[in-house]
């Protein structure tokens, strides 16, 4: 029998032996999806630093406490308290050679080391700082600091023994500064989040531990 010409000779190939990409796979949408490419902890991007967070907020408490302190110094005379509130809210002008809200008085050398070591603490601890939370708890916490340890070493009497300026008087709380304020509201929010367990990396107790505990079982697993 005469072969036909225009028949051709040529076979289907199967598909899988010959496509360079057979070990991809076609998502639902058409997409195709390498099997080798899929990195399970590509979602899982490291949270960003927060660093640059804690620094602008003490910058930020700083530069508002020490205008505060120049204008209070400046237009407030001692002994002439300036009225917002009748007697409730009053300007007053106070040196402070204690704490926050004129405590310890007679220990100003030793606030001011205190004072430094806090400053000391909250550096260290901002270097690997990924919590915002944190970041302005400890924020607050700095800029209160530096601006009480800017007067403790530049106002007379002299360095380390210098008087804090102290000028808002809200009733019968003691006289206080935006300093002061700032390192109380830092404190207490520091406080808050160590209670209910979120950690100065992001994470919070209870997370860390079942992640530790998951790390756990699967070292046992795989040693069996």
């Amino acid at each position: 029998m005469r072969h036909d010409r225009g028949v051709s000779d040529d076979r289907p190939t199967d598909s899988t032996s010959s496509d360079p990409n057979r070990d991809q796979e076609t998502g639902p949408d058409d997409t195709v999806v390498s099997g080798t490419d899929v990195d399970p902890a590509a979602g899982a991007a490291p949270k960003r630093l927060r660093t640059t967070m804690l620094v602008l907020i003490a910058v930020v408490v700083l530069a508002f406490d020490l205008v505060t302190k120049i204008a209070a110094v400046h237009w407030i005379k001692p002994g002439n308290p300036v009225e917002i509130i009748g007697d409730v809210v009053t300007l007053r002008m106070v040196r402070n050679p204690g704490a926050a809200f004129s405590m310890a008085t007679g220990m100003t050398w030793l606030l001011t080391i205190v004072a430094v070591c806090v400053v000391i603490g909250v550096i260290r601890i901002g270097r690997t700082l990924r919590s915002p939370w944190w970041a302005l708890g400890l924020g607050l916490v700095l800029g209160g600091a530096l601006g009480n340890l800017i007067d403790r070493f530049f106002r007379s009497p002299g360095p380390l023994q210098g008087h804090v300026v102290d000028f808002v008087s809200i009733g019968w709380w003691p006289v206080f500064n935006v300093a002061d304020s700032s390192i109380v509201c830092g404190a207490i929010l520091l406080v808050a989040l160590s209670l209910f367990g979120f950690e100065p990396n992001g994470e919070r107790v209870a997370t860390s531990k079942k992640k530790a505990q998951a790390s756990t079982d699967a070292g046992t697993a795989g040693q069996q």
